[in-house]
């Protein structure tokens, strides 16, 4: 592995450089992804089961004590049950806006890296293919096969590189943005049903579909 990665050369290296940094902000936002997405409908029952019942500052908590999005949208809309639906509706919009950056946070990133590892993969082919070219007008009429085959080493090292690496990150991104939208969706679920028992307290619990 350390004998390629040093007929790879410089660009090499880059590479596996910006393949960890892919890989370490592809990880950190699979977890937190993972955390900020709760069960909808086991939260949202105990939420209003709470409410129904009167304790108030029992679901507050509950959201307190409950990672990801979804859960501060519902403790925004509790701490706003008392003002009219109009600017309860807005405080929790206002909540979500600024709570979809928090999920996409680091996702350009990996995106870009994703776009760049395979170019810079292509960058050290050219670079393998110069240095051939500047052994053979060099060393001509004889040029030494070790020279010309050390720079095909480097052009193809660093193609391979690239895509390796730069396909599994834009697999990954892909992954988080699906896992985004899905966490989105959640936000959106659980705003109208808080919302509507919230302005229907008459509704009683929610009704399973």
């Amino acid at each position: 592995m350390i004998g390629w990665m040093n007929s790879g050369g410089a660009m090499m290296w880059l590479i596996l450089v910006c393949g960890f940094i892919a890989l370490a902000v592809f990880l950190e936002r699979l977890f937190h992804l993972h955390r900020a997405q709760i069960k909808i409908d086991d939260f949202l029952n105990g939420i209003i089961i709470n409410l129904s019942r009167g304790n108030d500052l029992e679901a507050v908590s509950i959201c307190d004590q409950t990672p990801g999005p979804a859960a501060h949208l519902v403790r925004t809309a509790l701490l706003h049950r008392d003002d009219s639906k109009d600017e309860m509706i807005k405080a929790i919009q206002q909540a979500g806006i600024r709570e979809i950056p928090r999920l996409e946070r680091h996702t350009n990133l990996l995106i870009t890296l994703a776009q760049i590892l395979p170019m810079l993969g292509l960058l050290g082919t050219v670079l393998g293919l110069l240095n051939i070219l500047a052994a053979i007008q060099s060393g001509s009429p004889l040029a030494e096969i070790g020279t010309l085959t050390g720079g095909l080493w480097k052009a193809l090292l660093t193609t391979s590189a690239g895509l390796i690496t730069g396909i599994p990150a834009y697999a990954g991104y892909h992954f988080l943005i699906s896992r985004i939208e899905s966490i989105a969706l959640d936000m959106e679920q659980t705003a109208g049903e808080i919302i509507y028992f919230l302005t229907h307290p008459s509704s009683g619990a929610r009704n399973e579909t």
